[in-house]
């Protein structure tokens, strides 16, 4: 078989096999590798590979991705199917496959890129190969296991409001006050740039859920992503970090963020919130929703809408919480001042 691009999400299966009597009739779940065929591209022209590259494909190319399922507001619904399809498509650039239910409507010209199934990886003795800790044992949380590290968390009113550069700039800034800083991103879908920009802004020690073989934690049960959470404090933990910034993917009304922020094992291990909104209403919206949690946690404000002097006017005019633009964010001075004090959040 011609050579085959592994994606970022398939970078430990090794000593393989490839079925593929079984394309009609095994039944995939999430995290169920597969070589595919690329039909068609469509929006996505690339993968990041197992190296984390980004590696271009091609009609006829043939491709390693793992089954997942995916919600990006503003990229694509997908799901796992259910029985054989004739044509699947490429959900995410981390290597995630699946069958795309809505799309945002910048995408809909081009569509997702067109798969074709050509067969399972398997071990050895047949069996289909899971990402999902395929590498790795899972980690039950331990509510009671002593953190000697502060936890800022950087959440966001909806996808691309700018919660991940918002929590970047926080590691630079607390790295420029001599801070020991890990970065997590607990939720989303597969894919390395989040975590790399971190790194490169100056985190000591980076990683997230992929770590753990997972293509996304979008439909995964709250006690799995606690013990995703548990099994990524205790990597960062080996770098011996003052602060740990951790980010949860899309908005605060998607499921799994919704639930995570109405479970008190995960807010009681929350010490600081910085809340990132692409307008003045979703601030409004958001302050409403994380103070009966977060309280005096809630220490800042950032994200898109700090680019526009009007709408910082406008949230200041409202509200107390200090507003951090991303030059603000690396002022170590500011930032740590902030954190080292109660804020309280008038509404």
């Amino acid at each position: 078989m011609k050579t085959i691009k592994k994606s970022n999400i398939c970078k430990n299966i090794v000593n393989y096999k490839i079925d593929q009597t079984i394309v009609k009739n095994h039944q995939p779940i999430a995290g169920d590798v597969a070589i595919f065929e690329v039909i068609s591209i469509g929006s996505l022209n690339a993968i990041q590979d197992f190296e984390g590259r980004n590696c271009y494909i091609f009609e006829g190319d043939k491709i390693m991705l793992a089954f997942g399922n995916r919600y990006a507001s503003n990229q694509f619904e997908g799901y796992v199917p259910e029985g054989y399809h004739q044509e699947y498509d490429l959900l995410g650039k981390g290597g995630v496959a699946g069958i795309v239910t809505s799309m945002f409507y910048k995408l809909e010209l081009k569509g997702p890129t067109k798969l074709k199934l050509v067969g399972y990886v398997t071990q050895q003795h047949g069996k289909v190969i899971n990402t999902i800790y395929h590498h790795r044992k899972p980690v039950e949380f331990n509510a009671k296991k002593i953190r000697n590290f502060k936890t800022i968390l950087s959440i966001g009113s909806s996808m691309d409001s700018g919660k991940t550069t918002t929590a970047a700039y926080l590691c630079r800034g607390l790295k420029s006050s001599g801070y020991q800083v890990a970065y997590i991103k607990l939720t989303g879908t597969v894919f390395n740039k989040d975590r790399m920009l971190a790194y490169d802004c100056g985190a000591d020690i980076v990683s997230d859920f992929s770590e753990f073989g997972f293509p996304s934690t979008y439909l995964c049960s709250t006690t799995t992503i606690m013990d995703l959470y548990e099994g990524l404090l205790s990597d960062v933990a080996q770098a011996d970090p003052d602060y740990v910034v951790i980010e949860i993917a899309d908005g605060l009304y998607q499921q799994e963020t919704k639930a995570l922020l109405n479970h008190s094992l995960f807010t009681e291990t929350i010490d600081h919130v910085i809340l990132s909104c692409c307008d003045s209403l979703a601030i409004h919206s958001g302050i409403q929703m994380l103070s009966p949690i977060f309280n005096d946690r809630l220490f800042a404000l950032a994200g898109l809408f700090t680019g526009s002097p009007l709408l910082v006017a406008e949230v200041q005019s409202q509200f107390s919480t200090p507003v951090l633009s991303l030059s603000k964010l690396v002022q170590s001075d500011i930032l740590i001042d902030l954190l080292s004090q109660d804020v309280n959040v008038a509404v």
